[in-house]
């Protein structure tokens, strides 16, 4: 992984995909040139952290950035991740540019940079936001284990938790 924020923030995932969202990462950073590497930008969100989001553009300053309040995001319980692309745009090794375009090629290799982390986490069974019906969310991924986020609600509330997350799965 070569983001040292992101490993960190992949390491407070929920223990079942942690190990496999920094493999996800690897393996797209893999088909990266050394000038690019990809932020997990958001991990593990507590409710009340959700919450304060999610007032944001509402009842708080700022534009709304989610749709979801506290416990109604797979972020509350560590099974999603936001990412976003970064460039070493002057090869000094810092990455300066943080990148949501989901149309960029920044490699020049023919494929749009974002569908290649898209693809390393469908790959190992995650969903991907891109595809979502109602509300296209580009830079999120998770992995919910057949589970809702209603169930996942209800098992946080009876306190079905393994120590150190916020939900048993």
């Amino acid at each position: 992984m070569r983001d040292a924020i992101s490993l960190p923030r992949c390491q407070l995932l929920h223990p079942k995909i942690r190990e496999e969202a920094i493999l996800a990462v690897e393996d797209a950073e893999l088909k990266f040139p050394p000038n690019m590497a990809i932020r997990v930008a958001q991990g593990l969100r507590t409710i009340a952290e959700q919450d304060a989001l999610y007032a944001q553009g509402r009842t708080a300053p700022g534009v709304i950035v989610t749709k979801a309040f506290g416990g109604r995001s797979f972020h509350n319980y560590g099974l999603a991740i936001d990412f976003a692309i970064l460039h070493d745009k002057d090869g000094n090794g810092t990455f300066e540019e943080l990148s949501w375009d989901t149309a960029l090629d920044f490699d020049k290799n023919g494929k749009i940079d974002w569908q290649d982390v898209v693809k390393s986490f469908e790959d190992r069974g995650w969903e991907w936001g891109g595809k979502w019906r109602t509300f296209k969310d580009l830079p999120h991924v998770q992995k919910n284990f057949g589970y809702t986020w209603e169930q996942l609600l209800k098992k946080h509330q009876k306190k079905d938790f393994i120590s150190g997350t916020y939900v048993n799965i």
